[in-house]
């Protein structure tokens, strides 16, 4: 089943994503797609009709074959919070056409105020009842909300039966954290406190709101990305070196460190409003929701003990890029007859794009008759003997993860309500939103966060 089969998402990410798996052959033999929503798109055939434009429009090279067999998968039943007896029949008599061993996917792609009705909804109904249930991010939008969606769901579902779905997680870099740093025995020693002076979590995007004006009215920057995606990325980065990479391991060593993160301190977070987001169709014409967010964290573990984390992301920014940055301690200049500050630091740098690459700057010494130094930078790609390898869109990879079963790359229930603990304070006093130049990189107080060592990006 699919709420909110007639949407945004759905049609630039669930379907094309599906698409891709049925042409990689990694659906099973037979399946049904159920999709749901208050209006009707006049019909089963105006659905497929509907679904199918849309990937001819989104999908390189499209197979027609394999497009014709995801279409006729294809159904459409109206439903809403109130009443889901229709939808309930409708999925009762695929799961008998389908056989016993049919499992129920509920993809949730609704809006956070229909989030918890629809959730009832679905208890009332039966439907929830041994399914496999995702929802979408915001996970409510503080800590009182997010505590209210979980009782919502444990009334209905257990937390093994729950996918809350963030879509960064699923991305091919993110992940790719994990092989870097637990598999090179060159990095992994060197990924503590006593060689690194700051990490650096920096998702600027070129792109404006583009038409979202009331989402983020609603939401906000901070809301949006912070206590979501850029905090699960530092999650990845900071945590211990699980048992085994296994569902348990690895999130119970990612809720880790969210436990041991510091509540955030407003006095160190930055907001920002890009010139011109008011005139954005949707945005009041005194809004005070903030574009941009810039903050400092810290984590107090024995391995990061005093280590500031820097994150920044927001719209309308200089660059649109996904960046960790890891800043080494220098060894003292003076055997070279340099100052300390004359040369910049040594720097892990990862881009978090869908084919790892990988920055490292370094000193070597300059031509010449003299000891002198100068900045080597050296960039690491895709070996040539892996490039066929061809990774898995995000929505792709994690709705094959739904459907083994798999809950890795799924945000824990712990682990939300840790994330608005820490940023609650926030929340509760947040900074004004200081107005930026579209195409800049924020703030001037946001670039002076970091204090003398500045952001890696935009790049030396």
């Amino acid at each position: 089943m699919l709420f909110g089969a007639t949407g945004d998402l759905a049609k630039r990410k669930l379907f094309p994503g599906l698409y891709r798996l049925a042409a990689a052959g990694r659906l099973p033999e037979e399946y049904a797609i159920i999709g749901s929503g208050r209006h009707s798109p006049g019909g089963d055939d105006e659905f497929r009709d509907s679904v199918g434009d849309g990937l001819r429009d989104s999908v390189d090279d499209i197979d027609d074959r394999v497009l014709s067999n995801l279409l006729q998968s294809l159904s459409f039943q109206t439903s809403d919070s109130d009443d889901g007896s229709d939808l309930a029949e409708a999925v009762r008599s695929a799961r008998t056409r389908l056989g016993d061993g049919a499992q129920t996917l509920i993809y949730l792609s609704v809006p956070p105020r229909a989030m918890q009705p629809m959730i009832g909804m679905l208890g009332r109904e039966g439907l929830a009842e041994g399914a496999r249930v995702v929802v979408e991010k915001p996970f409510g939008t503080d800590l009182d909300t997010a505590r209210e969606l979980d009782a919502t769901l444990k009334d209905v579902v257990d937390e093994d039966q729950v996918y809350r779905i963030d879509h960064f997680i699923g991305k091919e870099a993110v992940q790719n954290i994990l092989a870097v740093r637990f598999a090179n025995g060159l990095i992994e020693p060197a990924w503590h406190r006593n060689h690194l002076v700051s990490v650096q979590i920096d998702v600027p995007e070129e792109l404006t709101i583009e038409g979202r004006g009331s989402f983020y009215e609603s939401m906000g920057c901070f809301r949006d990305m912070i206590s979501t995606h850029l905090c699960q990325v530092l999650g990845f980065v900071a945590m211990e070196p699980p048992v085994h990479l296994d569902p348990v391991s690895l999130r119970n060593e990612k809720a880790k460190v969210f436990e041991a993160m510091r509540p955030l301190d407003p006095d160190r977070v930055v907001f920002g409003q890009y010139d011109g987001y008011r005139e954005e169709e949707g945005v009041a014409d005194d809004s005070q929701v903030e574009t941009f967010v810039a903050l400092e964290a810290f984590i107090d573990t024995e391995r990061w003990q005093g280590v500031p984390f820097y994150l920044r992301t927001g719209k309308a920014l200089g660059a649109t890029r996904r960046t960790v940055t890891l800043t080494f301690r220098s060894p003292p200049m003076a055997l070279f007859g340099a100052d300390d500050n004359e040369h910049s630091p040594n720097q892990l740098v990862l881009e978090l794009t869908d084919s790892p690459e990988f920055q490292v700057r370094l000193l070597a010494k300059r031509p010449g008759p003299d000891l002198g130094l100068m900045p080597l930078d050296l960039s690491l790609g895709v070996a040539d003997e892996d490039s066929d390898d061809t990774p898995l869109e995000a929505y792709e990879r994690l709705l094959l993860d739904v459907m083994r079963g798999d809950q890795t790359l799924f945000t824990r229930a712990d682990e939300v309500d840790r994330l608005w603990q820490v940023c609650q304070p926030v929340l509760d006093a947040p900074p004004p939103a200081l107005t930026y130049a579209s195409g800049s990189w924020g703030p001037q107080e946001a670039l002076a966060l970091p204090g003398a060592a500045g952001w890696r990006l935009p790049d030396a």
